[in-house]
């Protein structure tokens, strides 16, 4: 059994990790860590836990925890994991950090776009971007991996395959994205106050957002080149989901079954990624609370574009679920155990 500790165990990715691993069978988490809420019954915090989890909330204190448990998921905001782990945590336990700070190879790119100091930058070249459907066998074994952003996730899964096999022009990538507020987190913000997200749609982080060079950090590995490219997100009224709508110019005239037939290449043999028939748009309510990520595309013939599409839950797939299956593949299991559970709906 998987001895497991969650710090930042009450925010809505640390729930959505709690809320899977009780379903794991090679699992049980040991710790529920929370700063905000220490010696508080975690059932307390989440009413959905009430006779089913009977723990406690304790600190975030990592030096501890790494002697109890055998892998640490960090579920916190930015620079909180790189300014705990160290490389006497990183022999006792293994690591699985769900914010950006060692996703980046870069530093002065994770500085300029986070506006903090990185505090561990020795571990950043170890740590692996833990994309399982692309980087399966550099995760297996490993002690620390950073997990992806729920953006990045949707927009690489939609896009790789073309810009892998040099479909695309990749100068003229440009991404539409939008998400559930629970993207935002679980903290009171006005901004994310029913009234002010109800009954609207907005864009924000407008050529700023961070998940930029993630983004294209990752896309230019499979380009085998530099890539910039536009990304814009938005703010929808719902809980979850995040849609990917992306547009890129094609290199060369290619016809439906062509391009079928790269996505099929890449993601046939792959659980979790459904491309889906003809002329079917992904939507988030097909894959709301599971591991899923639906994909598909549109050739535009009239202007020599492809427009590529995407869904998926940004706290599963884009976090807590993406979390388990890069365990999974940590402790040599079955990458799907734990995570099999089909979408809601509605």
């Amino acid at each position: 059994m998987i001895k497991v500790g969650i710090i930042g165990a009450t925010g809505y990715a640390g729930n959505e990790l709690v809320r899977l691993l009780l379903g794991h069978k090679e699992a049980k988490v040991v710790w529920y860590g929370s700063r905000s809420y220490i010696d508080k019954k975690y059932s307390e915090v989440y009413q959905n836990m009430f006779e089913i989890v009977d723990d406690v909330c304790m600190d975030d204190n990592m030096e501890e925890l790494a002697k109890q448990v055998d892998v640490i998921f960090t579920a916190t905001p930015q620079g909180l994991c790189a300014s705990l782990v160290t490389e006497d945590i990183l022999k006792q336990t293994k690591i699985i950090d769900l914010s950006a700070d060692f996703r980046i190879k870069d530093v002065s790119v994770y500085e300029k776009w986070y506006g903090i100091e990185h505090k561990s930058p020795q571990f950043i070249e170890e740590a692996v971007y833990g994309l399982c459907e692309i980087n399966r066998e550099d995760i297996k074994g490993k002690r620390l991996i950073a997990n992806p952003g729920c953006y990045t996730t949707c927009s690489i899964l939609t896009i790789y395959p073309l810009v892998k096999e040099g479909l695309i022009d990749t100068d003229s990538i440009i991404i539409d994205a939008k998400s559930g507020t629970s993207g935002a987190g679980r903290g009171a913000k006005v901004a994310n106050l029913f009234c002010e997200v109800n009954e609207n749609i907005k864009a924000y982080g407008v050529t700023t957002h961070r998940h930029t060079p993630e983004i294209e950090e990752q896309l230019g590995y499979a380009a085998g080149k530099d890539i910039k490219l536009m990304f814009t997100p938005h703010l929808v009224p719902m809980n979850r989901g995040i849609l990917v709508t992306s547009y890129a110019k094609l290199v060369k005239d290619v016809t439906y079954e062509e391009v079928k037939a790269v996505y099929d290449k890449y993601y046939k043999n792959e659980k979790f990624v459904r491309v889906l028939e003809k002329d079917v748009c992904p939507e988030t309510r097909w894959v709301e609370g599971s591991n899923y990520v639906d994909v598909n595309f549109k050739i535009d013939e009239r202007t020599g574009h492809i427009v590529m599409m995407g869904a998926l839950d940004n706290v599963v797939k884009g976090a807590a679920g993406q979390a388990v299956q890069n365990m999974n593949l940590m402790f040599g299991l079955d990458e799907t155990m734990g995570l099999l559970q089909a979408p809601m709906f509605p």
